[in-house]
């Protein structure tokens, strides 16, 4: 071991040349198989990818909705925003999901935690039809998400009513992921495009409040890129998320990356030190995902993007936030089987 002033010297040197002196193993808490037309690179892409990211655990998901192709349009889209047509919910998602992690060997199954996600959340029998897919596959699902609430121009996009985070068809939602011990994501706008203040956010407290025994994700803590490119950033997120982590101890932050930039890295990409401070004052409460949708290329480099921050926390929170926080939010039953 080198002496403390030695260390301290190297510390100092990766820090003004900007290495990382640590080398992090990270969980992706958020990360879809499929993309919107409910297409994959495939699970070879994406094993190689998380063996060249360090990457040991991986929240795997379907998009709950599938992007229509209208008569009317001579090129295929090739996103949700990339013309006018609708989208719809589509619950074949999860059987896509759930083929292709149960192929895989054992070794490769157990980083693998798919989350069910292929209902329609303004739908009173969605629940039901939950029940029954967490029945077919007994111990399967590790959670449910990422719901699709309040999400930019694909809230206005899908077919039927504007779906709710805290509407009376998630509320049943939620009392049968309290009876499974099932983790929630959600995605909840804390705003709109052009309101500056938390236009939305009664509607991701309620079930907060009512839902002690839920373990709630916020996905992206509310933000998004659409949000981002009216607003730049919101001055209210902060403090609100402060306050928020104070009231409801079931709630927990996906850190994916429309909260990177700008709020974690500033434009010169130095941490941000009140971001810091809230982090470091919360350390079981954050987790990293790359959002990544169908294709895999470049996901190490999502989540290695998060280093300088990580550096910036103490080792001991960076490496919760990196990798442990996202596996310590699964069912009580897979902790127990996890690989160590």
């Amino acid at each position: 071991m080198p002496p403390l002033r030695t260390a301290l010297a190297l510390i100092l040197i990766a820090v003004a040349t900007g290495v990382s002196a640590r080398e992090y193993h990270y969980s992706d808490a958020h990360l879809h198989y499929v993309d919107f037309f409910q297409e994959s690179g495939g699970m070879d892409s994406l094993l190689e990818a998380m063996a060249k990211g360090g990457i040991d655990h991986a929240m795997i998901s379907g998009i709950p909705v599938a992007k229509k192709w209208h008569e009317d349009e001579p090129k295929r889209p090739r996103y949700y925003a990339g013309d006018d047509a609708g989208a719809y919910w589509y619950s074949a998602t999860d059987v896509l999901v759930a083929a292709a992690v149960k192929k895989l060997p054992v070794e490769h199954r157990q980083r693998l935690h798919p989350f069910l996600s292929g209902f329609n959340p303004t739908d009173k029998n969605a629940d039901a039809h939950i029940r029954r897919m967490l029945e077919l596959e007994p111990g399967f699902w590790q959670g449910l998400g990422e719901i699709f609430t309040r999400h930019d121009d694909l809230t206005a996009l899908t077919y039927g009513d504007t779906p709710r985070a805290n509407n009376e068809a998630l509320t049943r939602v939620y009392h049968l992921a309290a009876e499974f011990d099932l983790p929630v994501m959600v995605h909840s706008n804390i705003t709109s495009k052009r309101e500056k203040n938390p236009l939305y956010l009664q509607e991701i407290e309620e079930p907060l409040r009512n839902h002690p025994h839920v373990r709630f994700i916020w996905a992206h803590a509310g933000t998004s890129m659409e949000i981002h490119r009216h607003q730049e950033k919101l001055d209210f997120l902060l403090p609100t998320l402060k306050r928020m982590l104070d009231d409801y101890p079931n709630l927990y932050i996906d850190l994916s990356w429309t909260v990177l930039r700008p709020y974690l890295l500033d434009a010169q990409g130095q941490p941000d030190p009140d971001w810091v401070q809230l982090v470091s004052s919360y350390p079981s409460r954050f987790m990293l995902g790359s959002d990544v949708v169908g294709r895999f290329d470049g996901l190490d480099e999502y989540l290695n993007a998060f280093d300088p921050f990580l550096d910036a926390l103490p080792e001991e929170v960076a490496r919760k936030v990196a990798r442990d926080n996202f596996l310590a939010v699964l069912p009580r039953r897979v902790q127990a089987e996890l690989p160590r």
